[in-house]
């Protein structure tokens, strides 16, 4: 009889769920069991498309959230079954995309061959231990269990927000949210918020905010004080970039900003939009990226990359209506500087910030503080059970950015000795230490689909 191949996928939010389905979904001429495993409730929704009170909107239209490259417009057909006629370049909710993808889940379980099964499996996994390159992997479970595998796939995203280093804090819950979704206090009508961020995720925290006390007072500050540019209607024929002109700048970010902000002049004066100048660096960004020294890729990340974060990832146009009349109205207000230091006074917050351009500090008093700094990469100094293990085994390798960990072309892990891994691998947004571009479903598909193509060969 022919021994049944095991393969582990820890984490089932979209990464792992993706990965999972495309597994399935492939040619197996040896018996299969695929091992998905998931600490929080729920399959397929992860922490980005939990169930929420609130309905926190996808900022990419729906026609472009399909799962499978093969089936574009997927989860727009599945969008259609609850709510007819609903529009392709809509917005939806993203409850609706975890709903999609259990969906995708379930019907694939449903359609399998008799020799490819799949388990649903909930635990958290504190450690993962190989030997020799023949025997199985070792997965243990908190628990105190443990699931042998042949290979395992780690599809969990980067961990909670940290308050940056630079700020010193005497400030705990619950006047200090350390995370968007953590509890919070309960604000009354006229109180004021304090948001450490002005990315995507104040814009959630900010109207989630309005709507359950509408005469709210925010604030929200970052380095630069940008907010994130809003979505036009997605056309991505009606321009075409000439990607030769990104290429040819490679290996220079100055470059690379140049040729940028030329091409979309040039949309611009053809009466075309400046979105499709950046999606086509986006496409083009991760071959940039890897032609790019240490050196550029810092320069990037000190100088370029709030820049490129608020054109490249943007509001819903309901969503950026929504906070350009709350700042139209005072409700809302923008700081462009560095927060130093947090304390409390009186049951509030007090906020020591230099304002950009100025050397005098100034001050912000909040009932509340709300840590929207985006997710921590950083694996070395990571909570999380897991990463520390596999960091102490030598299993795993930080980039030297600390922007996530080094893969191989297959998301095999790279390990202390710098040899690649023919057990353990990765998918999802930690692979922006070898592409940077790695955090939406565009990019997490095609990571998902090769690596799932790359396990069914290696059978």
């Amino acid at each position: 009889m022919t021994p049944v191949r095991t393969i582990a996928i820890i984490g089932a939010g979209f990464s792992g769920t993706a990965t999972a389905v495309h597994l399935l979904n492939a040619h197996h001429e040896r018996p299969l069991h695929v091992v998905l495993i998931e600490r929080g409730a729920e399959f397929g929704r992860g922490v980005a498309y939990a169930i929420r009170r609130f309905p926190y909107l996808l900022n990419v239209p729906a026609a472009r959230m399909s799962a499978s490259s093969d089936a574009p417009d997927d989860y727009l057909r599945f969008a259609r079954l609850s709510q007819p006629g609903v529009d392709g370049e809509a917005f939806l909710n993203r409850q609706s995309y975890g709903d999609y993808l259990a969906a995708l889940l379930e019907r694939t379980a449903r359609s399998l061959p008799a020799h490819v099964r799949l388990t649903q499996q909930h635990g958290d996994i504190t450690d993962l231990a190989t030997g020799a390159p023949a025997a199985p992997v070792k997965i243990s479970f908190a628990d105190g269990t443990h699931l042998l595998a042949d290979q395992a796939v780690i599809a969990t995203g980067g961990g909670l927000p940290r308050l940056p280093v630079e700020i010193r804090s005497e400030v705990t819950a619950p006047l200090l949210r350390p995370h968007p979704w953590a509890p919070g206090r309960t604000l009354t009508a006229n109180d004021t918020l304090l948001i450490l961020g002005t990315g995507l995720t104040m814009a959630d925290v900010t109207l989630e905010v309005i709507d359950r006390h509408p005469k709210a007072h925010i604030h929200a500050i970052s380095r630069h004080g940008l907010m994130p540019y809003g979505q036009t209607a997605f056309a991505p024929q009606s321009y075409r970039t000439d990607a030769t002109t990104l290429r040819s700048a490679t290996g220079s970010v100055r470059k690379l900003m140049s040729a940028t902000r030329a091409l979309a002049a040039e949309a611009i004066r053809q009466q075309a939009d400046w979105r499709e100048v950046v999606t086509a660096l986006r496409h083009e960004l991760p071959g940039v990226w890897q032609t790019l020294t240490a050196h550029e890729r810092r320069r990037f990340l000190r100088h370029a990359r709030p820049f490129w974060e608020v054109h490249r990832h943007r509001l819903p146009t309901s969503v950026a209506d929504r906070l350009g009349a709350l700042v139209r109205a005072g409700q809302l207000t923008i700081h462009a500087g560095r927060v130093s230091r947090l304390i409390t006074s009186n049951d509030q917050v007090i906020a020591h910030f230099r304002p950009r351009g100025r050397s005098a500090e100034s001050q912000l008093t909040a009932r509340e503080v709300v840590n929207c700094t985006g997710p921590d990469y950083d694996i070395s100094t990571s909570s999380e059970g897991l990463w520390r293990s596999l960091l102490n085994r030598g299993l795993v390798t930080q980039d030297a950015l600390k922007l996530g960990i080094e893969t191989s072309t297959t998301g095999a892990l790279v390990t202390r000795d710098g040899s690649v891994s023919t057990q353990l691998f990765y998918v999802g947004p930690m692979l922006r230490a070898r592409y940077w571009e790695a955090t939406a479903v565009g990019e997490l598909r095609e990571h998902a689909e090769r690596l799932a193509l790359t396990l069914s060969r290696m059978a």
